[in-house]
């Protein structure tokens, strides 16, 4: 019986063997399409993920799931103001004593931006102050001679001209700076440290500062931000949230000379004026009252309530309105002319506020003048004469 059980299960065990081969055989030779392993998205990128990585670039900003929807905004704002923001360059020029060669030395670097399609540039006029040249370089990196075309130290601006094509000219959607709010958002385009195209963004920190401009005459109404503004930002544009420019960098409040979270701007309503009258006449053309009048200092040293006539001009408006100059009598002793104390509603205090009241008329205007006339105070009208010079 032994012998008869023994061969039995070899033969068992030999079919068993083969039957497991075949199925093993037949699992390798399966194509691979039938089989289902997980993706490993940490594989390289195939001819395939290629072709969708190309479409995923194509996407519109709007449809990136990555991207937060301020995000989105804050990257199209940019895009689509960089063009109208330039670097500008400036050198001075010098002789040297014994070759008699002329060199460039490079003086100083700062933003602008592209005011109209006839090539006019504004900046700061601190950026070209003392410059003998300026370059401008555009978002395209051309870079183009400019032109001096008129200044307003008063104001911290200035125009430059280049000569580029149209085509090469997006000029800066302008805004308002009239109803500005503290928290809105704003952004800064500029050349920070000569590095070009550079956005920073913030808020509107504060309203209605004030800062001395470059001839010490007061700018006021000037916007505050804690956007980053560093050296090289000045005459770059701070726009406001629909990428309308509002106010032209212009100074910072700083120690160290780096960005502290306060810069200030020069509002757009005082660049929507000034600017056409650069363009045009190379300067501001106030109207003239026709008189010279003693500076600020001398005003607080001598405590007077405001600043006093030194002289009158023959034929001007003061003179036809009979204000008093300061004179020295047939005794030798002083006698003071008048001091003005107000200008229609506006107080006068000061020589710039003087000078700032009359930016807000025109050649031929009415005004009433209060004046102190000895010890009595007296009211004058006069008719404003055309700007001098």
């Amino acid at each position: 019986m032994k012998n008869v059980i023994r061969p039995l299960l070899w033969i068992v065990l030999l079919g068993g063997g083969f039957i497991a081969g075949v199925a093993w055989r037949n699992s390798d030779t399966q194509p691979a399409s039938d089989q289902s392993e997980p993706t490993n998205v940490d594989a390289p990128l195939n001819v395939s993920n290629v072709d969708n990585a190309s479409e995923a670039k194509s996407e519109p900003l709007s449809a990136n799931p990555r991207l937060l929807a301020s995000e989105t905004h804050t990257i199209q704002l940019f895009e689509e103001s960089a063009p109208s923001v330039c670097f500008i360059t400036t050198t001075n020029v010098r002789r040297d004593y014994w070759s008699r060669n002329i060199t460039e030395i490079p003086r100083g670097t700062g933003s602008g931006f592209i005011w109209d399609a006839n090539g006019h540039i504004i900046t700061n006029y601190h950026v070209i102050q003392g410059a003998d040249r300026a370059q401008v370089t555009l978002g395209d990196q051309s870079t183009w001679d400019a032109e001096l075309v008129g200044v307003a130290p008063d104001k911290d601006l200035a125009v430059l001209r280049i000569d580029a094509p149209r085509a090469k000219l997006r000029p800066i959607p302008v805004g308002s700076s009239n109803n500005l709010m503290v928290g809105q958002a704003v952004y800064a385009i500029g050349n920070p440290f000569g590095l070009d195209q550079t956005l920073t963004t913030g808020i509107v920190s504060a309203l209605g500062r004030e800062i001395k401009s470059v001839s010490g005459i007061p700018i006021r109404e000037v916007i505050q931000t804690d956007a980053a503004i560093n050296p090289g930002n000045s005459g770059g544009p701070l726009l406001d949230s629909s990428g309308r420019l509002i106010g032209v960098n212009t100074a910072i409040y700083s120690p160290s000379g780096a960005s502290a979270g306060i810069g200030f701007s020069i509002p757009v309503n005082i660049v929507r004026w000034v600017i056409p009258e650069l363009i045009e006449h190379g300067r501001i053309k106030r109207p003239s009252l026709g008189i010279t009048v003693t500076q600020t200092s001398v005003i607080q040293r001598y405590e007077l309530d405001g600043p006093l006539i030194r002289e009158v001009e023959p034929n001007s408006a003061a003179a036809k309105a009979g204000l008093r100059p300061t004179i020295r009598d047939s005794r030798g002793e002083i006698q003071l002319g008048d001091i003005i104390l107000r200008m229609d509603k506006q107080k006068i205090e000061t020589y710039e506020d003087l000078i700032l009241a009359l930016e807000k008329y025109q050649p031929g205007d009415e005004v009433t003048l209060l004046v102190k006339r000895g010890d009595r105070q007296v009211e004058v009208l006069l008719t404003l004469d055309p700007a001098q010079g």
